[in-house]
């Protein structure tokens, strides 16, 4: 049963909840394991607290079925994926941080901030529309532009793409890609990409190849480099 909306500020643990579900799907619902899984904690504790979320009216569970977000869920969620994407922007443009260590930092302070700081956030930053990794920042509204980046390991042999966005779950992967220049408007050539292990080999504006295996091409989502379309976005956004 959908228990009353509350006007009292989520707890960050409720938010971080949110966020995951968001983050893990769209549509239909999550499973126990993976919300279990994303945040490191035990399954028990993840139906623990699917069940808060239904009495609180942010999610629908369904035991063995697994959680989904209500209306109200989602906004609550896209209000803190907003947040968490404008500090992450400000934390890079403004005090310097580093592309690998802006969502940690960002997921510390998401929780000590207000709705009204990240509006004066927003304007100080002039609206941008994706924050350092290339993930698309909510309006204010609550309204997300559509995702057109697919991932490179998608891509076929021949295409000519630009990096649009990349993965910000793993630091490593980040310094990685960072310290070979396969940062956002990065535009490759597709040389290569082997259906038996996933590997794709791509060339940059340098003439420089590099080999990535299957799940970093997977961390690495890109556009057709004709692809006109092109989101006014932060610092080191195409």
């Amino acid at each position: 049963m959908k228990g009353p909306e509350t006007t009292q500020p989520l707890s960050s643990s409720i938010g971080d909840y949110l966020k995951v579900i968001w983050e893990l799907t769209e549509s239909g619902a999550v499973s126990t394991t993976d919300v279990a899984a994303r945040l490191s904690v035990a399954p028990a504790s993840v139906t623990n607290m699917f069940r808060r979320l239904q009495e609180m009216g942010l999610a629908r569970y369904e035991r063995y079925r697994g959680a989904s977000l209500t209306p109200r869920g989602r906004r609550e969620a896209l209000r803190l994926v907003r947040r968490h994407r404008l500090i992450e922007t400000f934390l890079m443009e403004h005090l310097k941080y580093s592309w690998q260590d802006v969502h940690e930092e960002a997921e510390r302070l998401e929780h000590a901030v207000s709705d009204e700081f990240t509006e004066r956030l927003a304007e100080l930053l002039g609206h941008p529309s994706r924050d350092p990794h290339g993930d698309p920042i909510p309006a204010a509204d609550g309204t997300l532009a559509v995702e057109r980046s697919r991932p490179l390991s998608e891509a076929s042999a021949g295409q000519r793409v630009r990096i649009a966005k990349v993965s910000d779950e793993i630091p490593e992967v980040l310094n990685h890609l960072g310290e070979r220049g396969m940062t956002l408007g990065r535009r490759l050539s597709v040389k290569e990409v082997r259906a038996l292990d996933g590997i794709v080999k791509v060339e940059d504006e340098e003439g420089n190849e590099h080999v990535l295996g299957e799940s970093l091409a997977r961390s690495v989502f890109v556009r057709d480099a004709s692809d006109p379309a092109r989101d006014r976005g932060s610092a080191g956004s195409p």
